[in-house]
């Protein structure tokens, strides 16, 4: 009985080591300063953000979406530091990404797609599972699309899109990589190389001129992205060069780099940056998807239509 009565002392003793030494010491020790790129909703200048912010709690939007970066993201934007965090308390950290990580979401958006996101989420991204929000009234609606749009407008890059570091000149990988780069991405041979080979590999879904518009568009549920948005004109070589790569997670998208060489990839790389412009080119019918109509076979002779009926004469 004795030992009985040990062994649960010991458990007991065990047990509140590790709640102290897990949860309460670094409570008490752990104390970072304050980054300059969080905010502070105690301010009244972002008292609709904080209202926002408590609506964000109530329904429940971390359960589905996280608020940090991690190493392995790629397009998230910056990653996060201790001192972001030092006025968010409850912190919306979250756990699963049902839904994207919105670390960085402020400003990605204008405020009237975010509030159409919320009310019917299919209309502005297809195949979304979000639930909408509808039933929230105009002033909640306008509170928590406050809020998303300070999420990183204090950690905002001066370009939201940047390649990996293993594709820049920052790693030992990336100066590697530029080390073995011969193609001069700038040059019209290069994009012209690049064009015979983006139109073998990449039309049939991107479409010729890259308007996302390829005979295949039509059967997938992620489009195939429109190359001629502005938006584009933002990507360097090494971001190219990595989607090129690695492909697009989520999409049919191939990974070219297990079929292209690095070569190969920069000559696409030369032709992908021709293609922005100023102003995008959309696809409105399926009148306007590439199709092979302007390909007219040869006219057959007379004798070459009739069938033969076999025998000699």
């Amino acid at each position: 009985m004795y030992g009985y009565r040990l062994g649960a002392i010991g458990i007991v003793i065990t047990f509140f080591t590790i709640i102290f030494s897990t949860v309460l010491m670094p409570m008490v020790l752990f104390q970072p300063k304050p980054s300059g790129h969080g905010n502070d909703y105690s301010v009244e200048t972002v008292g609709n953000s904080a209202r926002g912010r408590q609506i964000y709690v109530r329904e429940g939007c971390f359960y589905c979406h996280t608020q940090f970066t991690r190493l392995q993201d790629r397009g998230y934007g910056p990653l996060v530091h201790a001192g972001d965090y030092v006025y968010e308390t409850p912190h919306q950290l979250g756990t699963a990404r049902t839904g994207p990580d919105l670390t960085n979401e402020g400003g990605r958006f204008p405020s009237q797609w975010q509030k159409a996101h919320l009310v019917e989420p299919r209309a502005v991204k297809p195949g979304s599972i979000m639930p909408s929000f509808s039933y929230l009234s105009d002033v909640d609606m306008n509170d928590l699309v406050a809020y998303i749009q300070t999420l990183g407008n204090k950690r905002l890059p001066e370009k939201f899109v940047e390649a990996p570091d293993e594709y820049r000149d920052t790693t030992e990988t990336g100066r590697a990589l530029a080390a073995r780069k011969h193609v001069d991405t700038n040059a019209t041979a290069s994009s012209n190389a690049g064009r015979g080979i983006y139109t073998q590999n990449c039309a049939s879904c991107h479409g010729l001129e890259g308007r996302g518009n390829g005979p295949n568009a039509i059967t997938l549920e992620k489009k195939p992205a429109n190359f001629t948005r502005p938006f584009y004109k933002q990507y360097d070589d090494p971001m190219w060069f990595y989607r090129t790569s690695e492909g697009v997670a989520g999409t049919r998208m191939p990974r070219w780099n297990q079929i292209l060489t690095e070569e190969q990839r920069w000559y696409v790389v030369a032709y992908l940056k021709t293609l922005q412009k100023d102003h995008e080119e959309t696809v409105d019918n399926l009148d306007q998807l590439n199709k092979i109509e302007q390909i007219k076979l040869p006219a057959l002779t007379h004798e070459e239509y009739e069938p033969h009926t076999g025998g000699g004469e």
